[in-house]
Order: structure tokens, then C-alpha cells, then sequence
């Protein structure tokens, strides 16, 4: 068993979140005029047209376990009612056929135009097999595509950051400014899908053998409004046909249904809920993956999904939990203000469930913990209230949840006051404790690892902060796309980070890190939570 501090009652109290708009991205971004190597980039702009325009694109996420397999897709509706079903086998003349369910798809979301979701799960998948499928839209049968399960006792995970399709809006190509207007006048939704396949491929091309993807949240850049030009563009890369998406929800992706009509998460909760969805869990091979949306601050709710995931699954070797918001991240924008808002109350709770790796997104830039756990003290619980008028959060001030009072972020140069507030809100997000470690593997940690993904697609970046933090290992930001690749055994979580250069090499950019188990028992001790426990060994 691992020494965890188990600390006293969460905070019942809940409240959506968004990100601030006053941060301001870098001049930096993947530009695919410039990396889009001979005519692809012009292939790409000479299909944008019927790219944007088509909302029905199929989506694959991985199943409750790996036997299983969720597709989701739009169809158009008319006078033919929607037809959830899948085509799945072995033999793709002999298909057997799997039903699911749908739904009306808000029109204001997809310019009045009537269209319809459905969702399928396909039983019964055996690794190292090549399947055929095809979907039904509206009883016609799309053409076939090909997927091939892998091997299930070595698991190869490609995680990824923030593509944030059209956030590179704003940005310059070619002499013009890149927009975020609606349909195909979404020039920063072009720009960016072609980057995102990009990524995808190189990825793959350097590791044929991935099970599937996790994607730390913000898939798409419109807050709030409608965008399927760029869901669009998101699954119109390549890969996506024959790899599965667990996906997060990110503050961008987090005010709009549209995310839970083109993802058919599995094992999903009441939990954490926003307009998207709420929080979901899965298994595959040894490892239990936990979903959260942390757009909501209900811990007591996050600590519910972990519990009931942790019972489901009890035999997972590994315990790994995906947000998207950086409570340990290094990013300037985010990470010391919105991204560790959650870090005093979902610290204990990572603690107490034995959690082994936490993948986190948001500050679009790469960081490496170290193996931290809490520091079993009594800390104070925040979030972002509303303004005013109630339209949108007060992102200049962070709120204490049990005493009401406001910390202001960015107090005036002379106001002592608003900056010793802030300087004890840092100082009391200090929560932590930093494991004494050697080398980049470990054996049987006490404490979590906590990654943060850079934006795969290049769309946006953001500046490190000017000081590295004691609890960062290793961090990186050269202004270019990347990803991660995790390879998840029974005793071994090891995970490799790349960058792809401008003409599409990619390079390391961290030293493998490798987490072994020896083969104790590492099962959570499910003690209720408001049961203050403490092993001053483990301090």
C-alpha cells in the first residue's frame, strides 16, 4: 500500500468555469503555408470547401474496455429518420451489425440546418485483429474503412495537448490575417486541421503500433458559440478514421452540447457536469483512465467519478487521471492562477485514490513533474465567482470558497494589502510534497507524476513562466508542435515527448521517464474522505 494522506471534508460547492479571455497568446504558431511540404498544403486548401461544410464526420472513442468500441456521427435530417448502426467484422463482406441510439442536435449550433447525432458501441474485439466497418447515415452505408486492434499487454498511448482547431486566429499567412468567421471563411480552422493531420501522421509514422489517443481537452477554439467548421476540420484528419479519441473537455470545448453529440464517451457520469458533458472513466489493458471535467469545481463530485471508477475496476495496475486545467503545470498564462485553482483539493483526492499519472493541458507549453504528493495540512478551497451581471466569471480575482473572500490576480503596483492576499494564496497553494527521487526511473513512487501537453497542432502557444518551479523536473517551449507517446505494461508507465520540426522530423525533446512497480499491492484504500487520516512517515 502506498503512505497517503488522506485529508478532511471537500467542498460541496460547484461551479462551471471557462478560461480567461485576458490572456494573450504569443506571436508563434504553426503556419501551414510554410510546413505544409510540396502541394499537401495546397491539396488542403483546394478541399477546405468540403471539409468545413461536412458536420457528419465519424468520431471513434475507445469503449468501456478494450473489447469495445464507440463511434459517434451526425447525420442530416429529412424525411429518412437517423439509423445508429454500425457494420463491424472480420470480413467486410459479411458485417454484423450493431444499433445504438440518437438524437436532435441543436440547430443554433449547426446554422439552422437540421441534423441528428447518433451513438453506437461495437462488443466483442480482440487485440491484434483487422476489422472493417462502415456507419449508416440515414439507412445509405458509408464506404468501408479499415481498424486494427493492437496488442493489449503493451499499451502505446499517443497523448496530446490542445489542438484548439481556430485559435490561430488573428495570426498572419501570407500577408493576410487569419479569421475565425463561420464555415469556410474559418481561414484559422484551416490552418490549423492541416496541422493537426500533420501531427497525427508524423506520430504514427514513428509508431505504427498506437492503441489510441488522449487528448487533454480544448479539441476546438469557439467558446461558447457555434463552430462545426471546426469539429470539422479536427476529424477530418487522417488517422481518425482508424484511431480511437479519449477526449477532455477543455474550457473551450465546455459551453456548448455540440462536444457530447461528436463524442460518445464511455461509463459516463452525472459528475462535473457543463453544457458538454460531465466527467467519464475506461479501461484498457492494465490501466484505468479517469476523465475529469474540471470546467466544473465540484471535487466532491470529481472524488464520487474517481471512487466509482476505482470500484469498477478494482485489478487496474495503473490509475491514470486526464484534466485539463494545470494544477502543476508551468505555463505563464495559466498555471499559477486558473490552471491551479483545483490544486489544494484535488491533490488529496489524487492521494487518496492512488493515482499513479495525471496528463494534464491548457498552458500550451510542455512540463515534466516531479513525484509530488500533498502535504497532509489544511489548506483553503478556490474558484472563480461570477461578475457582476452575472454574464461571465470575474477572472481578475480568484475566490476563497469558505470565506468568501476575493484575491485579487493582478493587484495595483502599491496596493499592500491585494498583494499580501495574493502573495498567501500562492504561498498556500504550496500544498505539496516534493518525493526524494534519483534519475528518470522510479520504483514504486509514493507520489504522482503530473504532465503537461504543449498544443499538438501549433495553433497556439503560450511563454513559460520566467522562473521554473521547485516541483518542475523538466519543461520545455521551442515554439513547435508536439506530442507524447506513453507505453503502459503491467509493471512499467514509461513516457517519451517529441517535437516536430518545420520540415516534419521529430526530435526529442525530454529524457524517457519510466515509473516501475515491483509488484506490491498498490490498491487505494477507499476510506471515506472526510476521515482525516495522517502518516507523518510520508511527510
Amino acid at each position: 500500500m502506498k503512505k497517503k494522506l488522506i485529508v478532511g471534508m471537500l467542498s460541496l460547492c460547484s461551479i462551471a468555469t471557462v478560461c480567461p479571455s485576458v490572456y494573450a497568446s504569443t506571436d508563434h504558431y504553426a503556419d501551414s503555408s510554410v510546413i505544409g511540404a510540396d502541394s499537401e498544403w495546397g491539396d488542403w486548401q483546394a478541399n477546405w470547401e468540403a471539409t468545413a461544410t461536412d458536420f457528419t464526420k465519424v468520431s471513434l472513442t475507445p469503449g468501456a474496455d478494450d473489447t469495445q468500441l464507440n463511434f459517434a456521427w451526425y447525420s442530416e435530417k429529412g424525411d429518412s429518420a437517423a439509423t445508429p448502426i454500425v457494420h463491424f467484422g472480420t470480413d467486410k463482406d459479411n458485417l454484423e451489425t450493431f444499433e445504438g441510439t440518437s438524437g436532435d442536435v441543436d440547430q443554433e449550433l449547426t446554422g439552422d440546418q437540421a441534423y441528428e447525432y447518433n451513438h453506437v458501441t461495437v462488443t466483442g474485439l480482440e487485440p491484434n485483429t483487422t476489422y472493417y466497418y462502415t456507419v449508416e447515415k440515414n439507412g445509405q452505408q458509408t464506404d468501408v474503412c479499415e481498424y486494427t486492434t493492437q496488442n493489449t499487454d503493451s499499451v502505446k498511448i499517443l497523448y496530446v495537448g490542445d489542438p484548439q482547431i481556430g485559435a490561430s486566429k488573428g495570426q498572419t499567412q501570407d500577408g493576410a490575417e487569419l479569421t475565425n468567421e463561420s464555415g469556410t471563411a474559418n481561414t484559422a480552422a484551416e490552418n490549423d486541421g492541416f496541422s493537426w493531420n500533420r501531427t497525427l501522421n508524423t506520430a504514427l509514422s514513428e509508431n505504427s503500433d498506437i492503441n489510441f489517443v488522449i487528448s487533454a481537452g480544448d479539441q476546438v477554439n469557439k467558446t461558447g458559440e457555434a463552430k462545426e467548421e471546426e469539429y470539422a476540420s479536427y476529424l477530418s484528419a487522417d488517422a481518425l478514421k482508424s484511431l480511437p479519441v479519449a477526449t477532455t473537455i477543455g474550457n473551450h470545448d465546455s459551453l456548448n452540447p455540440d462536444y457530447s453529440y461528436h463524442f460518445n464517451n464511455p461509463n459516463n457520469t452525472e459528475n462535473g457536469k457543463t453544457a458538454a458533458g460531465g466527467d467519464y472513466y475506461y479501461s484498457y489493458g492494465d490501466g484505468l483512465f479517469i476523465v475529469l471535467n474540471t470546467n466544473n469545481y465540484n471535487v466532491a463530485e470529481h472524488q464520487n467519478t474517481i471512487e466509482e471508477a476505482v470500484k469498477a475496476y478494482p485489478d487496474a495496475k495503473w490509475r491514470i487521471v486526464t484534466i485539463h486545467q494545470d494544477i502543476y503545470g508551468s505555463g505563464l498564462d495559466h498555471s499559477d492562477t486558473d490552471g491551479m485553482i483545483l490544486r489544494t483539493q484535488l491533490t488529496p483526492v489524487f492521494d487518496a485514490n492512488d493515482i499513479d499519472v495525471v496528463l494534464q493541458g491548457h498552458d500550451h507549453t510542455y512540463s515534466r513533474s516531479k513525484m509530488l504528493y500533498g502535504d497532509g495540512q489544511t489548506h483553503g478551497k478556490y474558484e472563480f465567482s461570477l461578475n457582476a451581471d452575472g454574464t461571465d466569471y470575474d477572472w481578475d480575482h480568484a475566490t476563497n470558497v469558505d470565506t468568501g473572500d476575493q484575491i485579487t490576480l493582478s493587484p495595483e503596483e502599491g496596493d499592500t494589502d491585494a498583494e499580501a492576499a495574493l502573495d498567501a494564496f500562492h504561498e498556500d497553494n504550496n500544498c505539496y510534497t516534493i518525493e526524494d527521487v534519483d534519475g528518470n526511473t522510479v520504483t514504486d513512487p509514493q507520489g504522482i507524476l503530473y504532465m503537461t501537453a504543449n498544443s499538438a497542432s501549433g495553433s497556439k502557444y503560450y511563454e513559460l513562466l520566467s522562473t521554473q518551479q521547485d516541483y518542475i523536473a523538466a519543461r520545455s517551449q521551442n515554439w513547435l508542435p508536439s506530442y507524447s507517446v506513453i507505453t503502459m505494461t503491467a509493471d512499467s508507465f514509461s513516457i517519451d515527448t517529441y517535437q516536430i520540426t518545420d520540415d516534419g522530423k521529430a526530435e526529442a525533446i525530454d529524457d524517457t521517464f519510466t515509473i516501475q512497480k515491483s509488484g506490491t499491492d498498490t490498491s487505494a484504500d477507499t476510506t471515506d474522505a472526510a476521515e482525516t487520516e495522517s502518516d507523518t512517515s510520508a511527510n
